[in-house]
């Protein structure tokens, strides 16, 4: 199993055109280099890496030893003052509450300026696009297969994620649709 800073450096190697193969191979489920949700985790980081976000690549916090967090990545955009909590979902079904619900968690012991987002190859499920609304203090917007693929396919992930939080703090709804 290759080392997080394997991975770093494979994706890394890869500009726009490449990430939009292996975000076409990760729809279509032959990533056979990569350990199971590892592609998406690593393809997104790279996206937002390729517009100017700092990225800290998944890591583990441990306390007194003991592993009790597993963070998928964190992404800072510097320039305008915004820093995100990601999970990386890979899955067939749509998401229920368990990620949502798990990064909130995560969030609570982070500073309030702090966001999260939630990535998903599919979507949501209905409970889990309500409990979303309600995780405030938190904030935690939701990505969903249209929306990454838009912001792969047109370099707009900084814009999609001003577009989201934008409308999350007008209307309250983490799911905005960034096609549009």
């Amino acid at each position: 199993m290759p080392t997080t800073e394997e991975y770093k450096i494979k994706i890394q190697k890869k500009q726009k055109k490449g990430l939009i193969k292996l975000w076409k191979n990760i729809i279509d489920n032959k990533t056979p280099d990569w350990e199971s949700g590892k592609a998406f985790e690593f393809l997104i980081l790279r996206a937002f890496e390729l517009e100017g976000a700092l990225i800290r690549w998944p890591y583990s916090v441990s306390i007194f030893g003991e592993s009790v967090e597993q963070i998928d990545g964190v992404i800072h955009f510097e320039d305008i003052n915004i820093s995100i909590l990601a999970e990386f979902k890979d899955y067939s079904k749509n998401l229920n509450i368990e990620p949502i619900a798990k990064l909130r968690n995560q969030l609570l012991r982070r500073p309030s300026s702090a966001i999260g987002s939630v990535f998903s190859t599919t979507g949501f499920t209905d409970p889990a696009l309500i409990l979303s609304q309600f995780s405030a203090p938190q904030t935690i917007l939701l990505w969903e297969r249209d929306h990454i693929d838009f912001c792969l396919k047109h370099s707009k992930f900084k814009l999609g994620l001003l577009k989201k939080y934008r409308h999350v703090i007008k209307e309250g709804f983490p799911n905005f649709d960034v096609t549009i």
